[in-house]
């Protein structure tokens, strides 16, 4: 029925098993992997929020560097 190399339902039980296993269940692995989510997410925020300080500092170096341009200008 199945060819070399196709799964049969004995490895699809298998592979569900551990799906759920892992993500699901209300287990200690579903709780670890939550929490594996929740710091990446502080961490791509954190990672965010940093570079839009560079930029704001960026714009603010180049906002004064350009006010000192114009009263060198003047003066």
């Amino acid at each position: 029925m199945f060819g070399p190399g196709s799964f049969s339902i004995w490895h699809w039980l298998i592979v569900l098993a551990v799906v759920v296993l892992l993500f699901g269940g209300g287990g200690k692995i579903s709780k670890i992997m939550g929490d594996f989510g929740s710091g990446l997410k502080a961490f791509k925020k954190s990672v965010k929020d940093e570079d839009a300080e560079k930029a704001k500092l960026e714009a603010d170096r180049l906002s004064s560097e350009s006010a000192e341009k114009r009263e060198t200008v003047k003066g």
